[in-house]
C-alpha cells in the first residue's frame, strides 16, 4: 500500500507546485497563450467540477471539503484492501491525490485553483488543474478496469 501512498503524495506534490508556479506569476484572470487551443490563466473555482454551485454563497467549499474527506477515508480503505490489484489501486491513488490536492486549496483558500485552459476559437472547456488531471485519469482507469473485468469474467469481491 505505501508505493499507491506515494504515489497520491507525489500528486499531491505536483499539484501544490503548479499551483504555487502559477500564483506567483499570474494575476487573476490573466491568460498566457502557449498554442492555439491551449493557453495557461489564473481562476478562482469556488464550485466543484465545471464550477457546479460555484455561486452557492460559500456553504460549497464546507460541503465539498466534507466530501473529499469522506472519498479520501473510503478510497484509503479500498486502497489497503485491494493493493495488489495494480489497475485498481493506480486509478484510487489518482484520485486520493487529485481529491486532496483541491481539498488543501479548499481549506488554505476557499476556492480550487485552476490554470489550463483549452479552447476552439470562442469556445472555452472550464479551466482545471493537475488534481483535476488526476482525478479524470483516476476515473478513466476505474472505468477501463471495469470493463477488463468483464472482458475476462472475474468479479471483484
Amino acid at each position: 500500500m505505501f508505493r499507491w501512498l506515494t504515489l497520491s503524495a507525489l500528486v499531491i506534490v505536483l499539484d501544490q507546485i503548479s499551483k504555487l508556479l502559477i500564483i506567483n506569476s499570474f494575476s487573476y484572470g490573466e491568460n498566457l497563450p502557449l498554442l492555439q487551443i491551449f493557453s495557461l490563466t489564473l481562476v478562482h473555482n469556488p464550485g466543484a467540477a465545471f464550477s457546479f454551485l460555484s455561486d452557492a454563497g460559500g456553504m460549497q467549499r464546507w460541503l465539498f471539503s466534507a466530501i473529499a474527506v469522506v472519498a479520501s477515508i473510503a478510497i484509503t480503505w479500498l486502497l489497503r484492501k485491494h493493493a495488489s490489484e495494480t489497475l485498481f489501486a493506480l486509478a484510487l491513488s489518482l484520485i486520493l491525490g487529485g481529491a486532496l490536492g483541491n481539498l488543501i486549496d479548499r481549506v488554505a483558500y476557499g476556492y480550487v485553483i485552476d490554470f489550463l485552459l483549452f479552447h476552439w476559437n470562442e469556445h472555452y472547456f472550464p479551466a482545471f488543474n493537475v488534481a483535476d488531471s488526476a482525478i479524470t485519469c483516476g476515473a478513466f482507469l476505474l472505468i477501463w478496469e471495469s470493463f477488463m473485468e468483464k472482458k475476462h469474467g472475474s468479479t471483484v469481491s
